[in-house]
């Protein structure tokens, strides 16, 4: 019994040991499988993390110690038109206080200085400090503070030259990868030459060179360890320890300065610490500070901007940096200004007795002018404000004021791409009234001139400038895609998304506004059969070794259709013979077209226009907005006009190009066809065939002349026209002459052949040989003889200039009335 007892013990005992066993196998298995799942995620993690930050985190920083030792002055060239060669424009000057110091001449004091107080740990790090890190990251999540902290110089360095401090956890570990790969390149004292040199001190002085002697008239290598420590409590915060400024808060960032390399970091003995702690500052301004001697025009500053731009996009550096490698590196600058007509706009903008007058505020008033080439997106001149400039990189109204820009925006955000989209025709009506309702918003606008003019069509809304109609374009188009042809199609990128609204797509009443230049850009596609050109003012860049660094090409857009191109045109054309535009006419020299542009009180004045060489706009406004009454019409068409003509005197005259189709998609309901007819007619008025048929309006109709037995075709035997609303003037005709008919009898036969025996040989006998019995002979009874009455010696008057065989451009509710056809031609 105690036998089979122990055994079923035991057999109990190993089969619960089985058990136990199988359960800790299976624990094991089942903890095994998190670890594995834990690891393969966390590999998968760090491998998703290495593709983000190769991407997005380790950025090139394409600048080099060399860069900046550099002192080579940027030269900017121009193209002189009559050789074809390029000259010098002007050499370029900083307006910054640097005196770069080499890593020899940096006293050992700066450099202990600088680390006790900014990174105790620098000798020992390779870019990155892990223990401040760690802690500052903590610091955020833990503490819920959003002041990172834990910065290496390595890193401070790389957020000077780039000026990306934004407090995010994205910016901060691309600070990180960035300062490890730093580290790889450059040596400590590279890194410590490269901080001196770069970090601000103040007093628009950058660098310790320029700070030893901004502030104790010395060279950095005569200076005291106190005076080491004075400048370098600077650096923490110009404004607040500036010595100029707040000399007790900058001795009590000295003083812990000097206690950290003393206390801490022990690069000092207590000697050394009392001896500079009791050390009197003697701040005394040096003498040698350099100022700029040339104040650049307002294109050189132009210019300035967007190679600093394309600098911070190049190197993935800040602007101040940019800036400095701009004045230091010895670029060469090939710039996009013509002379010639930079010279016109001068004479105009520099004169103030040249500037319209106008009166509403006791500021100068002000203007800025761009003027483009629409094929290359070349800006040939401008100008930044009037009178004579004064200060180098002052406001440059032309390129860095925004202003809203009224009417003049609506062939860019409402006219242009409800055409493009087949919403609108030039002859589609709606009605001008102040009763009509939008379907998409409560609100209506007013027109300028508080008139209704009841039902009328697109083309004379443009002529009149109609906010009524503009308005309910939009409300068509709607806002949101009249937003996004502007942001999207246009490159206008930076517009508010409050712009995505009724009033600032109709009437321009833009959240932060707009610049000269980019107006100019919007309009380059109506001239360029629809690609809009962004401009530019330089077209390569060089290094001092004239090696090509970047050639700047301007960026194009296929915005809108060459139909759609035309047709805008084609009504703005008009705008400027018959409407608001009419004060910037020059139609007498040269084919022009443009809008006007007016904000609300009449705050902003602008006419933007252009012609088949050159598109310009011009802004006028007071500095601070205020209303303006123009006594002489808008002063924006006036400048225009006057610098215009003077730019356009001298070239052939030209019409706008026109495609080989001008069909517009007709609109339902809206656009009926429209009879047309093909006739072929002798020079007397005699119809010897007629063809009619119908065609959409805008539709470009070619015929061929038919040929006819005994007639001779006189003039062309292809003719086009371009249906026009109004049948009779959509007539193609062709002109006839009867064929002359040899006789076919043998006179020698024939005895009235005989001059003696024909009584018509005799003048005597004959009354057609007297002149006084053949009114006919008589030049003064006969019309023909007279040239003056005569059609056929008229230029003018050639088939050519017969309206019939010509497409009509005058809008469909011509003011003035349209001249009678012309007669044929006498042969």
């Amino acid at each position: 019994m105690s036998r089979n007892h122990n055994q079923t013990v035991n057999k109990i005992a190993k089969t619960g040991a089985r058990t136990i066993g199988g359960l800790i196998l299976l624990v094991l298995k089942i903890i095994g499988t998190f670890v594995l799942i834990g690891v393969t995620t966390l590999l998968i993690f760090a491998c998703i993390f290495a593709i983000y930050a190769k991407s997005n985190l380790i950025k090139d920083l394409d600048v080099s110690l060399n860069d900046f030792k550099m002192s080579l002055s940027s030269i900017i060239y121009y193209e002189d038109p009559d050789t074809g060669s390029y000259k010098e424009l002007v050499t370029l000057e900083g307006s910054e206080y640097r005196l770069w110091v080499d890593y020899a001449d940096i006293p050992e004091y700066m450099e202990q200085a600088l680390v006790a107080i900014e990174d105790k740990r620098f000798y020992n790090h390779h870019g990155v400090d892990w223990y401040r890190t760690v802690a500052a990251f903590g610091n955020m999540f833990l503490k819920m503070k959003d002041n990172f902290g834990g910065s290496t110089i390595t890193q401070q360095l790389i957020k000077n030259l780039t000026e990306e401090d934004e407090v995010t956890v994205q910016r901060k570990l691309q600070e990180i990868f960035r300062a490890l790969e730093f580290e790889k390149e450059y040596e400590k004292d590279q890194i410590v030459e490269w901080y001196l040199n770069v970090v601000t001190f103040g007093g628009n002085c950058y660098g310790i060179g320029a700070a030893a002697n901004y502030y104790f008239g010395k060279d950095v290598s005569d200076l005291s360890l106190a005076e080491c420590a004075s400048i370098l409590a600077i650096t923490n915060n110009p404004s607040l320890y500036n010595p100029y400024i707040n000399e007790e808060g900058n001795k009590n960032r000295q003083e812990d300065i000097l206690g950290e390399m003393y206390y801490t970091q022990r690069y000092i003995d207590q000697e050394t610490y009392e001896r500079a702690v009791n050390e009197k500052l003697n701040f005394v301004r040096g003498t040698d500070e350099k100022k700029p001697t040339v104040v650049y025009t307002y294109f050189e500053d132009a210019i300035i901007e967007d190679v600093i731009a394309d600098l911070m996009e190049l190197k993935d550096c800040s602007y101040k940096v940019a800036e400095q490698l701009l004045y230091t590196n010895g670029y060469r600058i090939y710039s996009t200004l013509d002379p010639t007509i930079q010279s016109y706009v001068d004479s105009i903008y520099t004169n103030l007795e040249e500037i319209p007058v106008v009166t509403g505020s006791d500021q100068q008033i002000q203007s800025a002018i761009v003027i483009a080439d629409p094929e290359t997106g070349h800006i040939v001149a401008l100008s930044g404000g009037v009178g004579e400039k004064t200060l180098s990189r002052s406001l440059n109204r032309a390129t860095q004021s925004t202003r809203p820009p009224g009417s003049s925006i609506k062939p860019l955000s409402v006219y242009g791409p409800a055409l493009e989209y087949g919403l609108i025709t030039p002859d589609m009506r709606f009605e001008d009234s102040a009763d009509v309702t939008l379907s998409g918003t409560d609100w209506m606008p007013k027109n300028d001139d508080w008139s209704y003019s009841g039902v009328i069509n697109i083309r004379t809304a443009v002529i009149r400038s109609k906010n009524t109609i503009a308005a309910q374009v939009v409300d068509l188009l709607t806002p949101e895609r009249s937003y996004a042809f502007m942001t999207e199609v246009l490159g206008f990128d930076y517009l508010s998304p409050y712009d995505a609204d009724y009033a600032p797509m109709a009437l321009g009443q833009l959240t932060y506004g707009i610049t000269v230049r980019d107006m100019v850009s919007g309009y380059t596609m109506f001239v360029n059969n629809g690609v809009e050109q962004h401009t530019i003012t330089y077209t390569k860049l060089l290094d001092n070794d004239f090696e090509l660094i970047y050639e700047n090409t301007p960026m194009q857009t296929v915005a809108i259709s060459d139909v759609t191109a035309y047709w805008m045109t084609n009504l703005l054309q008009d705008a400027v013979k018959y409407g608001t535009g009419r004060g910037a006419n020059i139609n007498d020299i040269m084919s022009c077209a443009g809008k006007t542009g007016t904000t609300t009180d009449k705050k902003d004045r602008w006419f933007a226009g252009y012609t088949p060489y050159y598109v310009a706009v011009v802004w006028t406004g007071y500095d601070t907005p205020a209303t303006m009454t123009a006594p002489g019409g808008n002063p924006a068409a006036a400048l225009w006009k006057k610098v215009m003509t003077l730019v356009h005197q001298d070239l052939p005259y030209a019409e706008f190009s026109k495609p080989e189709d001008t069909y517009l998609k007709p609109i339902p309901g809206v656009d009926p066809e429209v009879g047309y007819t093909v006739r072929g007619v002798t020079v007397d008025g005699e119809v010897l065939y007629e063809t009619s048929d119908t065609a959409i309006k805008g539709k470009n109709i070619t015929a061929q002349a038919a040929p006819l037995e005994a007639y001779e075709l006189v003039g062309a035997a292809e003719k086009t026209i371009t249906i026009t609303d109004e049948p009779a003037n959509n007539v193609i005709e062709f002109f006839y002459t009867l064929l002359e008919v040899e006789p076919s009898v043998d006179p020698s036969a024939d005895p009235s052949a005989d001059p003696s025996t024909d009584p018509s040989a005799d003048p005597s006998t004959d009354p057609s040989a007297d002149p006084s019995t053949d009114p006919s002979a008589d030049p003064s009874t006969d019309p023909s003889a007279d040239p003056s009455t005569d059609p056929s010696t008229d230029p003018s008057e050639e088939p050519s200039a017969d309206p019939s065989t010509e497409p009509s451009t005058e809008p469909s509710e011509e003011p003035s009335p349209s001249p009678s056809p012309s007669p044929p031609p006498t042969i």
